[in-house]
């Protein structure tokens, strides 16, 4: 064992949990300033959200990085770190999807229980355990609080509205319905909810395509077993596609493209509709909003930047595996070219940039199973150029990567 060791007569004692941080918010201001603020940022916002250098015209949506949940996790995660500066600290996995940020909290001794060599059955009483952003499943906050870690606890408060929703379809005998991505550890922690109640359910769909499948089921019924087979993955255990689709509730991954999460939940309610009437369809169908305020904030800073400027191309900012980053450039991009970037790094010239493709495939020419390599992505001349970056992404990257355009905008020419 660990310094986690303990008598039985210690484990007795409920270990503590921190929800509402740990009381050295000002202790840490200076240093998370110092590692994610950025003055050049400031003075964007000042500017109108714009910014000229040499032939480049840059425009910054007004929502954008940090949103109030992340910006609290990482404030708990500092806080923790000087809290219990001799203790043994972990994370259940990054605190945010975000390189930059995961690697501080690594270099502060923070130790991650998704690594290869984590083993979180060997943790006890004298460790700190960092719930991050996503939340956990039960089964894991179960395993934490019974082998008496000290917890604390980012989750977001718009994930906790979702696991509110779902909680409630779960006592009332309601299949929960989730947009979102099976793997993803949000969608995951949702998920689990259920179980918290006898007969819970719930299913998880990843788009439209999904969707139609589900619908398809319960307008006509169909082959159990076909279901079960395509969904399997997706389903609580003991899901019964022709019992528990009788009676949904619909929620969300917070960080899905809010117009397909609309989308979805408008194709299950017709459905639903269609199956049992408008009559009955309360004693079938609940939905209720689970969107994100932040999310959606950010969605729609896009979509009105796109509408107001005239733009050569879009650039997003944000780790590869930050869903609602995914989800920014993919609504950039159907209406110009953009470039999912992580840093300022993947500037690696005027001529070319390391990027995540928009569209998830990885083309011949990658450098890895995330990203490949373009040329000729910066044009001559008079540039527009719209700028946003994910929820996990701080102020201090989005600064780096606009002095690096502003580098290469001092010429009129590619280099």
């Amino acid at each position: 064992m660990t310094s986690g060791s303990s008598s039985d007569a210690a484990r007795a004692i409920p270990a503590p949990i921190f929800r509402k941080g740990l009381a050295l918010k000002h202790e840490v201001a200076e240093q998370l300033a110092s590692d994610y603020h950025s003055a050049l940022i400031d003075q964007v916002r000042a500017d109108d959200y714009q910014w000229r250098h040499g032939r480049l015209r840059l425009h910054l949506a007004t929502e954008f990085g940090f949103c109030y949940g992340v910006d609290r996790a990482v404030d708990y995660a500092y806080q923790t770190r000087r809290r219990f500066p001799d203790r043994s600290i972990y994370l259940t996995g990054e605190i945010i999807h975000n390189p930059q940020v995961n690697h501080r909290l690594r270099a502060a001794g923070i130790r991650f229980l998704s690594d290869p060599d984590a083993d979180a059955d060997r943790l006890g009483t004298g460790d700190v355990v960092i719930l991050p952003a996503f939340g956990v499943t039960i089964s894991m906050l179960a395993q934490l609080q019974r082998q008496g870690c000290t917890l604390v606890d980012t989750t977001c408060g718009s994930v906790l509205n979702v696991w509110k929703n779902v909680l409630q379809y779960a006592r009332d005998g309601y299949t929960a319905i989730i947009h979102g991505k099976v793997r993803h550890e949000e969608t995951q922690a949702t998920a689990s909810q259920v179980f918290q109640y006898p007969g819970g359910r719930s299913l998880v769909v990843l788009d439209r395509e999904e969707a139609d499948l589900v619908c398809d089921f319960i307008r006509k019924g169909g082959d159990a077993n076909a279901f079960m087979a395509r969904f399997s993955n997706a389903v609580s255990p003991n899901f019964d596609p022709v019992r528990d689709l009788e009676r949904v509730g619909l929620a969300n991954q917070t960080t899905m493209l809010m117009s397909e999460s609309l989308a979805i939940g408008d194709m299950v309610l017709q459905a639903m509709l269609d199956r049992y009437g408008s009559a009955n369809l309360d004693a079938h169908y609940r939905a209720f909003d689970t969107i994100c305020s932040a999310t959606q904030d950010r969605q729609d800073a896009v979509t009105v930047l796109l509408e107001r400027h005239d733009l050569d191309l879009m650039i997003v900012i944000g780790g590869y595996n930050s869903s609602n980053t995914k989800n920014l450039a993919r609504l950039a991009d159907r209406r110009v070219t953009t470039y999912h970037i992580a840093d300022a790094s993947c500037l690696v010239s005027a001529g070319d940039i390391r990027h995540r493709p928009v569209d998830g495939t990885t083309p011949p020419t990658s450098l890895s199973a995330e990203e490949t390599l373009s040329s000729d992505w910066l044009p001559d001349g008079t540039l527009a150029v719209g700028l946003t970056a994910g929820a996990s992404t701080p102020d201090s990257v989005v600064g780096q990567v606009i002095e690096r355009l502003g580098q290469f905008a001092e010429s009129g020419a590619s280099e």
